[in-house]
Parts: structure tokens; C-alpha cells; sequence
């Protein structure tokens, strides 16, 4: 076992990994496929996301991890509610559109929407829906992760999910 003295000096360590060996890594972990979307003073925004996780269930929150240099960054930054939209296995196409360039009018065009409690846009046939007031905002590296406590849940009973993992992207069934 290691003293604390040399926790310490590994931890001090500037990291030993690259950026390639790190993402090649990741693609080895399977993660559900969400759009994350927002409405408030900078407009509404959506974007496809697969760093989002929950931290606690008292009170329910998740974090959503957004790169600062991302288009939507600005509305995001700027409002206090967003959307986790977990897709359904059959929504693969939504994932690209909203991961994609493509203006914001265009991505929105491409599903049905509504609002629950805070205002941000719920997508119709989400697998699950997490509506969520953004209670905190920690900037990382290159991203900000954005702390967001649950205010509503909408979920889909026997529909699967759509996960991303390998690079590509596979359904689920669902058990039920």
C-alpha cells in the first residue's frame, strides 16, 4: 500500500495519457444516448450528448457535461433549465441531426416537442425525459459540468434505449 506521502506525488503528476489513447479508451464504455435541450434567454438550444450521469438521488440530480466551445454553449450558459431527452432505440437519426451542424431551427423541425416544468423542450417519444433546473456550473478542461436538479420525469414503459458504444451506435430491448 502506498503512505500518503506518495499519493500526494502521483497525484501532483502532470497526467501520463494522451488525448487518442484516453478517447480510444472511452469508446469502450457503453453510455445512453440523450438530447439535451434548453429555452431561456439565449434562445433554444438542443445538442446530443453522452456525459450525462446521475450524482444523487436527494435531492435527484444529474450532470451534463457541455465543451465551451460548442455552438450552443451561449444559450446554455445563459439559462437555469435544460432537458435530458434519453432516446429510444428507433431515434438514432435525432442523435445525428442534433450532434450535427445543422441550424437549430433545422434540429427542432425534426421531432415533436412539448415543455413540463421549467419551460426547456420535452421530446415526444423520449425514452425518459429528466426536466431539470441547473442548481450549479463547474468549469473542467474543456467543458463545463453543469449540476441539474430533476423537477419532473415523463418515462416510456416497454421501449428501448439507444446506447453508443464503439464508436456506433445499438439498441436495446426492453424487458418488459
Amino acid at each position: 500500500m502506498k503512505s500518503q506521502q506518495q499519493l500526494r506525488e502521483v497525484m501532483s503528476m502532470p497526467p501520463q495519457v494522451d488525448k487518442q489513447t484516453f478517447r480510444d479508451a472511452m469508446s469502450t464504455l457503453a453510455a445512453a444516448v440523450n438530447i439535451v435541450t434548453t429555452e431561456g434567454p439565449g434562445g433554444r438550444a438542443g445538442f446530443t450528448a453522452t456525459a450525462v450521469c446521475s450524482v444523487c438521488d436527494e435531492p435527484p440530480t444529474l450532470l451534463v457535461c457541455l465543451n465551451r466551445s460548442a455552438s450552443v454553449y451561449d444559450a446554455f450558459s445563459g439559462s437555469q433549465n435544460l432537458c435530458v431527452n434519453t432516446l429510444a432505440n428507433s431515434q438514432s437519426d435525432l442523435s445525428g441531426i442534433f450532434g450535427g451542424k445543422s441550424e437549430m431551427e433545422q434540429r427542432f423541425a425534426a421531432a415533436d416537442w412539448t415543455t413540463a416544468v421549467t419551460g426547456a423542450p420535452v421530446l415526444e417519444g423520449a425514452l425518459i425525459s429528466f426536466d431539470c433546473a441547473i442548481s450549479k456550473r463547474v468549469s473542467v478542461g474543456t467543458h463545463d459540468i453543469l449540476f441539474c436538479e430533476v423537477v419532473s420525469v415523463r418515462q416510456q414503459e416497454e421501449v428501448g434505449s439507444l446506447v453508443y458504444f464503439d464508436r456506433g451506435y445499438h439498441q436495446l430491448k426492453s424487458s418488459r
